[in-house]
């Protein structure tokens, strides 16, 4: 759960932006250990997906991995309360409403990517997704 900053209040992966110097690679595993306590030891690029916000004009480009391999203790932080969910649990009506179009090929173990343009940061207007 998102304590505080874009996308606050809403289920959500860790994540954030690359700092000066880093890879991507090496923010996603900051951000996990910033955002959750857990230390990445394993990780797979498994899709690269833009967000386009009309009112605001942001543009992101989102990769998203998946954690293969860590070490440590989950634990809530400032940022985030992380917690696990079964599959079939997932609350995607309390997510960013383009995470029950990806999330499903994600755990399939797909590869994907794609664009999907928002307007008042709720109202999801349209979107391509396509595996790779």
């Amino acid at each position: 759960m998102k304590k505080r900053g874009f996308g606050e209040g809403r289920w959500n992966g860790f994540g954030g932006k690359v700092e000066e110097g880093e890879t991507i690679v090496e923010a996603a595993i900051r951000e996990m250990k910033e955002e959750s306590g857990l230390m990445t030891e394993e990780l797979e690029e498994k899709g690269v997906v833009t967000f386009e916000f009309l009112d605001t004009g942001k543009l992101l480009e989102v990769h998203i991995f998946n954690v293969l391999k860590y070490s440590g203790d989950m634990i809530e932080t400032e940022e985030m309360n992380p917690k696990w969910f079964n599959q079939d649990e997932i609350p995607f009506k309390e997510m960013w409403a383009d995470d029950i179009y990806w999330i499903p090929l994600f755990l399939k173990g797909k590869k994907f990517k794609g664009k999907f343009i928002f307007e008042d940061n709720d109202r999801l207007l349209s979107y391509n997704l396509e595996t790779i």
